[in-house]
């Protein structure tokens, strides 16, 4: 099994990633800041780690800086800032991709495996094909069809059916999908998800309930 490290001194940022990683198949261990992501890759194997800037204890680039010296593990960078000196500073440290929050977790999940994929590391096998009836959601193609019928969707409805499903049986509030669809740091109003959710009844027809 692919084992993932995610490292962010933002609880929530953590749950999110692991909540998407270990619904792709992946181990995934935690760390709150750059000094106890630098000893648990002294200790354990990962491959990949999510990494995050702005943290106490030590910083996400001078962990990277620190990691290098005795691993090439791939590592991508998450930060709030996203200006071309920063993600130049990234690549220095010999990170392999950086990404800009807020950041879609799905688009994330892509990244980790287009990277793992290009180095050579089997990636988890696909989880789940879920049916309901006439409906029927592939995960892995992001394919969606209603009764044999595929249904065209924007990227944000099918990231909304996406965590909807996810969470089957859970009840949902508007911000648990607003932070897991749009991001925590989303600046909108509740009339967003309104508008997205009647747009997702509407393709679903009669599965949408």
């Amino acid at each position: 099994m692919s084992t993932l490290l995610v490292v962010d001194d933002e609880l929530r940022v953590r749950d999110l990633i692991k909540k998407y990683a270990k619904f792709d198949g992946y181990e995934v261990s935690e760390a709150s800041n750059g000094l106890q992501a630098l000893e648990l890759c002294k200790k354990h194997h990962f491959d990949l780690i999510i990494m995050d800037v702005m943290m106490p204890e030590l910083d996400g680039f001078s962990a990277c800086r620190e990691i290098r010296k005795f691993s090439d593990v791939p590592i991508i960078i998450l930060s709030a800032r996203g200006e071309e000196y920063d993600k130049i500073h990234g690549f220095e440290f010999g990170v392999d991709d950086y990404v800009v929050k807020p950041f879609s977790p799905r688009e994330l999940m892509m990244r980790i495996a287009a990277i793992l994929k290009r180095k050579g590391i089997s990636l988890p096998e696909a989880k789940e094909v879920y049916t309901h009836h006439g409906l029927t959601v592939d995960f892995t193609g992001r394919l969606v069809t209603v009764n044999g019928v595929r249904v065209d969707m924007s990227p944000r409805e099918y990231e909304l059916l996406f965590s909807l499903i996810k969470n089957r049986g859970i009840a949902l509030s508007r911000e648990k999908l607003i932070n897991e669809v749009w991001g925590y740091d989303f600046f909108g109003d509740d009339r967003t998800i309104d508008t997205h959710i009647k747009q997702l009844r509407k393709a679903l027809g009669p599965y949408s309930n």
